[in-house]
């Protein structure tokens, strides 16, 4: 397959999710697939098996494109595993190649793709609201200080975040009132 006619898959290698311990399934969407309805119980197993081992590659969400390799991952005669993936509903079922960013082509899944997309997008989600959080008592604090020393001056929102950013300019993290 020649690389550049491949879509580029749309996670970076850099991406990682390594305290992610779990995965988010769709339980009635699987209740419901094609995959489950069509596919023999050992294709099913090896479909989510695969589907669980690609949380663990780089980038996020792909596995080798190398059927051996697959065989290798599920400890599964390679030969047997090459004749079931040209089942309809094989264990690569809506699996497709993928150009990554680092030049590989490797297999991606689309439902895997929108999952670990949702997972990062809520981890940034959480890292902003932390550090908002962080801020907003940072400036809490600094305010109490300042009203120790000047009253009026700690009610000025505007004086407030400009000493919050100069003491943050100045590397100082340990804030006491000598500064």
């Amino acid at each position: 397959v020649d690389a550049g006619s491949l879509p580029d898959y749309p996670l970076s290698v850099e991406e990682r999710i390594d305290s992610h311990y779990f995965l988010t399934w769709e339980r009635r969407r699987w209740l419901s697939s094609d995959m489950r309805l069509r596919g023999t119980p050992e294709c099913r197993a090896y479909y989510f098996d695969l589907i669980c081992l690609s949380f663990d590659h780089s980038p996020l969400g792909t596995l080798p494109a190398d059927l051996a390799t697959l065989a290798r991952m599920l400890m599964v005669d390679p030969t047997h595993f090459a004749q079931l993936c040209k089942l309809d509903y094989g264990p690569l079922h809506r699996w497709s190649l993928y150009r990554c960013d680092n030049g590989e082509v490797r297999y991606g899944h689309a439902y895997v793709t929108r999952t670990l997309q949702e997972a990062l997008s809520r981890r940034e989600d959480n890292r902003a609201r932390t550090e908002a959080a962080n801020v907003a008592k940072r400036l809490q604090r600094l305010r109490a200080t300042v009203a120790g020393l000047h009253l009026d001056l700690s009610k000025n929102d505007a004086a407030i975040r400009w000493m919050d950013e100069w003491l943050t300019q100045q590397g100082c993290a340990k804030r006491s009132t000598s500064w």
